[in-house]
């Protein structure tokens, strides 16, 4: 969403840019600090944020019939085991809770250290978001589930108690990553691609 920027691509328009990388829990987590004028952001978290932020019209991924995908080592009863998910913020995580309900176990864990705690046997399942919902055949690991595909909603699994009109084989959005943006009057520009704003040009 940055390569652009980060290699001077495009018209800047007079800003310098600081490029900050971090996981996609730790930017929701900040986004509800503020310390970002402009971050990634998981779509779950943007309600928390929307009174600081607004989103942006271009950066975001999104889609239908892919991701995020449910892994373990075994066939698994995903109500019976503790699965490792990337934060409890990513939309991932929200979209596990559509399909499970909100009754089944999980940790915390950085999304790109989810594979090897599942290969290793410290968990027993793992929500993969980004490169490794690709790479996790090639080291022994068989989906349990692909959100992205099929996630029943029914109300009783609702997190809100509410009821859905959605049926309960469509596909589910995958993992929303969507950028952000301060309010102008910010005299800084950060983004996580961490934006930093230059003296005038």
């Amino acid at each position: 969403m940055f390569w652009a920027l980060a290699q001077g691509r495009v018209d800047a328009r007079g800003y310098e840019f600081e490029h900050v990388l971090q996981d996609i829990q730790t930017l929701n987590e900040w986004a509800l600090q503020g310390r970002l004028e402009v971050s990634a952001l998981s779509l779950h978290a943007y309600p928390f944020v929307q009174e600081r932020y607004v989103l942006l019209p271009h950066g975001a991924s999104m889609g239908f019939g892919y991701g995020p995908i449910v892994v373990s080592r075994e066939p698994v009863d995903l109500k019976e085991v503790e699965i490792a998910i990337p934060g409890k913020m990513t939309t991932a995580f929200l979209t596990l809770r559509l399909h499970l309900g909100a009754d089944f176990r999980y940790r915390d864990v950085p999304f790109d250290q989810i594979l090897d705690e599942v290969s290793s046997g410290r968990a027993d399942a793992g929500l993969l978001i980004h490169e490794g919902q690709l790479t996790y055949g090639a080291i022994g690991l068989q989906k349990v589930v692909d959100l992205g595909e099929r996630a029943p909603v029914s109300p009783d699994r609702s997190p809100d108690g509410g009821e859905h009109d959605r049926p309960a084989h469509a596909p589910t959005k995958s993992t929303w990553t969507g950028a952000v943006n301060a309010p102008a009057a910010s005299p800084r520009l950060s983004s996580s691609v961490t934006a930093s704003r230059p003296s005038s040009p």
